[in-house]
């Protein structure tokens, strides 16, 4: 086995992706072509529709375009790699959404717990500086990661047994020692997970004591059913998630997970368009009144008369 002993930077990695049967290639290439481009048209259609009606100016919406755009940059960072080395005989490569979802459920719990009070605290400012935590934090974290990812040295390999660069895969190539490295990303995973959670469980905590505390069945319906999407945005995101961050990488675990790694990569971008509109009334609506409009804006049109194509061909040819 080759020994690597040069800086991250100067390596040329190899991936393996999901499968090494030449077979699969070209269909898995279809696949997954077709969801990143199902998942890019439902996070910027959920981003343009959030701007363009004003019913949805509201601060869940303003997080939840935030989601999508993070969902939308996470989803194209390893995505048009992968479907390159789909097609490619040398699958080669060179060197937040956590804490999104939390001043979601804070806004829940404020819009639940505190009704009255809610256009007070989710102010447009209070909002913008929730949403801008999540970016500052997570960049200051993945660049302590990756400056202690390029402090390693030396690699015993340069096949990454993944579909894309992943920590846990990388540095279990490397010939130096990795105490630090894997000790500060377990501890930042974990560190991650359990706040951003913790936030999570507490606003759902008073959340349902808010809710069983109403004496309209129609009124704790229409709570649940608020909390409903983010509920299956929480539990699809942080499952993955724990699954493949909170063990020490072996082999077993980085086979586990270049699966679980699909999920949270692919899926979850995918579906959480979907579970925010298909089950949200208000984006519905939102969506029902951008497509009237638009038919009869075209309706309305009037077709463009034959002086108007004469004067715009005459204008054309003259140089």
């Amino acid at each position: 086995t080759p020994h690597y002993n040069m800086s991250l930077p100067n390596i040329e990695f190899i991936l393996l992706g999901l499968t090494d049967c030449s077979e699969l290639q070209p269909l898995l290439f279809v696949l997954f072509l077709f969801i990143y481009l199902v998942t890019v048209l439902g996070n910027m259609c959920m981003m343009a529709l959030i701007r363009l009606d004003s019913h949805l100016h509201k601060p869940i919406y303003f997080f939840l375009s935030n989601l999508a755009f993070v969902d939308l940059c996470y989803t194209s960072t390893a995505t048009p790699q992968m479907l390159t080395n789909f097609l490619s005989d040398k699958k080669k490569i060179s060197f937040i959404e956590f804490y999104m979802l939390a001043p979601m459920a804070y806004d829940l719990y404020v819009a639940i717990c505190n009704p009255l009070h809610y256009s007070l605290k989710m102010y447009r400012q209070d909002c913008i500086c929730l949403a801008m935590c999540p970016y500052i934090y997570g960049f200051s974290d993945g660049l302590f990661q990756a400056i202690l990812t390029l402090s390693i040295m030396s690699y015993k390999s340069s096949v990454i047994n993944h579909f894309y660069c992943a920590d846990p895969p990388l540095i279990k190539l490397s010939y130096s020692d990795i105490y630090i490295k894997e000790h500060a990303m377990l501890i930042s995973a974990g560190f991650n997970l359990s706040n951003s959670l913790k936030i999570i469980l507490v606003s759902y905590a008073f959340i349902m004591t808010a809710i069983l505390r109403m004496k309209s069945a129609g009124g704790r319906h229409k709570s649940f059913s608020s909390c409903d999407s983010h509920m299956r945005a929480v539990r699809l995101f942080y499952g993955t998630l724990f699954c493949i961050y909170l063990n020490a990488p072996n082999d077993k675990t980085v086979q586990e997970s270049k699966i679980i790694a699909v999920f949270y990569t692919f899926v979850s971008p995918l579906l959480n368009p979907l579970i925010y509109s298909l089950r949200n009334k208000d984006v519905k609506q939102a969506l029902k009144i951008i497509l009237r409009q638009k038919v009869i804006r075209t309706a309305l049109m009037p077709p463009p008369s034959n002086n108007c194509n004469n004067n715009f061909l005459r204008n054309l040819f003259v140089f």
